[in-house]
């Protein structure tokens, strides 16, 4: 996973943006990764852990009808997680990610393993992604999260 991270630094230092995430199901995760680097203060701003709605709404700006209408793990929560983070942040681009880790918590909806993922850049459209990871436990599902929020986070920039 460093690797990754290095590179998704890299590419921000490159692009001369900093870096913000908003997490829910990955508790830090991300903010983790890339402060685990080192010299990451150049590139990285901050990181939200909205584990809560009432977090989500009050952190990052997601709209309580948002979360009633269509629940805190879904397209549109991560969207204004991805913004909320953008917007309150000195950051250029913003990684969310909100899902189900297990082992509990899924339904036939929603199961365990399902991750939405929000990624906002400074001047273009907030672009989502849904990924259903095999559940393989909760670690499993964590760090495959982490994984491919930073590769969203790469290609946006290689792109």
């Amino acid at each position: 996973m460093g690797d990754l991270t290095s590179r998704f630094l890299q590419a921000c230092q490159r692009h001369g943006v900093l870096a913000a995430t908003a997490e829910s199901c990955t508790g830090g995760l991300i903010i983790a990764a890339m402060t685990d680097i080192p010299g990451s203060s150049s590139t990285v701003d901050r990181g939200f852990v909205t584990y809560s709605n009432e977090a989500k709404v009050d952190m990052l700006g997601v709209a309580a009808a948002t979360l009633d209408a269509y629940g805190a793990v879904s397209s549109q929560t991560a969207h204004e997680m991805a913004k909320g983070a953008l917007e309150r942040s000195r950051a250029g681009i913003a990684l969310a990610v909100t899902g189900i880790a297990g082992p509990d918590g899924g339904s036939a909806d929603k199961p365990v393993g399902l991750v939405w993922f929000g990624l906002a850049r400074s001047g273009m459209p907030v672009v989502t992604e849904k990924r259903v990871f095999d559940n393989r436990g909760r670690d499993f599902i964590r760090r495959e999260t982490v994984r491919h929020a930073l590769t969203m986070g790469l290609s946006a920039l290689a792109g």
